[in-house]
């Protein structure tokens, strides 16, 4: 697919529903948060990426720039609506922005209670106060208008403050390719869920941005004899399933979108990047890079991707995940040798003609 930035903008400045700030319904529990207990491998700067995001956010142009993450919000509920079952209780996961609960709440659920996907209350779990309410949004009560109920709170995917078995379904978009522990955070994310819960979620790709990774690379060894990483490393998709099925998740699922969108130049792409929050935040990127490494870079962009009309594509894959909290009344597969041929079945279908096979 192949989108051009502002098409959906008109979507981003629809009505935004907000319940009180920091505070969270008596019917979840909220346990303290292991803040402690840090991930074995740091590749991203939380700090720094809770700062961008902030940044961004507070921009009264900050709709302009999120295009992308509301088109995926509603590919993200599409699949939750192929689901034919009500999920009551639910949980945003990384939330920035209001397009996951205008989504969930531009319709009606199966038997009439709440939102797409039955939820009747989703708790909207944030990084920043700035994220969750941005400038450009206003603040409205959602305890008198909406399908669904809509609360709010600060916290971290990294360190889920929820009990276990809180919540039907956990719904995160664009968010966790940012986690440095994403094992751990599926795992938590899992133990949250009741059982026979839904774990839907999406994430950028390792083919996003493959255009402008090598466009840096070239300018980087042109000009400075050597490369840096400026474009943040994603899971691959093939890596996915094994991501689910080690979170402990049963019948895991994964697919792909490739969304490609027009930039007039490697430039405005990049200023984009950065309005939405989503400019590089790893641990051991450079500091400073030189002006000329920039204009270089989009030179270079120009050069190998130019379309006919002078404009630009920059490609963002996005992978979905789907993957249910175990539960006893799922198919599970068959044990080990249950499948075994009998020697007199083998006999017979000898006996049949069927060239020793079994019989059919």
């Amino acid at each position: 697919m192949t989108m051009v930035p502002g098409s959906a903008v008109a979507t981003a400045k629809s009505m935004y529903m907000l319940a009180a700030r920091g505070r969270i319904s008596t019917q979840f529990s909220i346990v303290a948060s292991p803040l402690s207990s840090m991930p074995s491998l740091t590749i991203f700067d939380r700090v720094g990426k809770k700062r961008q995001r902030a940044r961004a956010a507070t921009k009264l142009d900050w709709a302009e720039y999120e295009y992308l993450r509301a088109e995926v919000a509603k590919r993200l509920v599409d699949r939750l609506e192929d689901i034919m079952r009500d999920f009551p209780q639910a949980l945003e996961l990384g939330a920035y922005g209001p397009h996951i609960a205008q989504e969930v709440n531009a319709v009606k659920g199966l038997n009439g209670k709440g939102g797409a996907g039955g939820i009747e209350t989703l708790v909207r779990c944030g990084l920043t106060e700035e994220g969750l309410l941005p400038a450009s949004m206003t603040s409205k009560s959602v305890t008198q208008e909406g399908n669904a109920k809509i609360l709010n709170l600060l916290g971290d995917e990294e360190h889920l403050p929820f009990s276990p078995a809180s919540f039907d379904l956990i719904v995160s978009n664009l968010s966790l390719h940012w986690i440095n522990d994403l094992p751990g955070a599926m795992t938590q994310a899992r133990d949250v869920l009741k059982p026979d819960g839904v774990f839907l979620a999406s994430m950028f790709g390792g083919n996003t941005l493959k255009e402008l990774r090598v466009a840096f690379q070239l300018a980087e060894q042109e000009r400075e004899g050597g490369i840096s990483p400026h474009i943040s490393p994603s899971a691959h998709v093939a890596d996915c399933g094994s991501l689910l099925q080690a979170a402990g998740f049963a019948l895991p699922t994964v697919d792909v979108d490739t969304i490609t969108v027009s930039y007039p130049d490697a430039l405005v792409l990049m200023e984009h990047l950065q309005g939405m929050g989503e400019s590089s935040a790893i641990l051991t990127r450079r500091p400073y890079v030189s002006r000329e490494t920039f204009l270089a870079a989009a030179a270079i962009y120009q050069d190998l991707y130019a379309e006919a009309d002078g404009s630009v594509p920059a490609t963002f894959q996005v992978v979905y995940m789907i993957g249910w909290a175990p539960h006893d009344s799922q198919p599970r597969p068959k044990k080990r040798g249950s499948g075994r041929v009998s020697m007199k079945t083998l006999q017979k279908g000898a006996s049949d003609g069927n060239g020793g096979g079994p019989a059919r």
